[in-house]
């Protein structure tokens, strides 16, 4: 085969290629939230936080699984050990932009639960673990939030997460009530007023 022609063949496979990518995005729903895929190793995307109408409700609530974690000591904590209280289950990574973003939100958001039997649980899933969630604290000034690493991957894979940040709203009797996909401002009124409902 002359140069020439596999020019000519290689550029049809591009332009292929092209058309079938382009058909792929638009097959995306227009309505479905911006979600930051689990690939730590990708440049995060432009920060982008959305409202809280984005927050979809799990009707019936569903029981969730007793995820465990590791804490600031190392110790293994479990999510059984709330029981009783609600908890906003935040799952997030160093290295995406708008849990970066939603950060000191959750921090504000946990400030105001605390004397109301709600916890704020920031779980991070960085391979770098404990250290890595207390550097990111000291780096961004973050104060209030617990630590809690999932280094292993596991607990993304237990509650079948899209993509990063995610939070489910669990209820006191340990059941899921709502998920958002995507950063949000936690510290809003309009937050703690709906995270009251779902939660009571």
């Amino acid at each position: 085969m002359s140069v020439i022609a596999r020019r000519s063949v290689l550029a049809g496979a591009g332009v292929a290629a092209a058309a079938t990518l382009a058909t792929v995005i638009s097959l995306r729903k227009p309505d479905a939230p911006p979600v930051i895929t689990l690939t730590p190793d990708a440049a995060p995307p432009a920060v982008h936080l959305q409202s809280l109408a984005a927050l979809k409700p799990v009707t019936p609530p569903q029981p969730i699984a007793d995820i465990g974690f590791l804490d600031a000591a190392g110790t293994t904590r479990h999510l059984r050990d709330f029981a009783g209280k609600g908890v906003l289950l935040n799952l997030w990574a160093t290295w995406c932009g708008p849990c970066v973003a939603e950060m000191p939100s959750l921090a504000r958001l946990a400030e105001r639960t605390a004397d109301r039997g709600i916890v704020v649980v920031p779980l991070c899933t960085d391979r770098g673990g404990v250290s890595t969630v207390e550097q990111f604290y000291r780096a961004h000034r973050i104060a209030g939030l617990m630590v809690a690493s999932d280094p292993t991957g596991a607990v993304t894979e237990m509650l079948n997460l899209r993509g990063l940040p995610t939070t489910l709203v669990i209820d006191r009797a340990g059941r899921e009530r709502a998920r958002l996909e995507g950063g949000t401002d936690w510290a809003s009124p309009d937050a703690l007023s709906l995270l009251g409902e779902l939660i009571a």
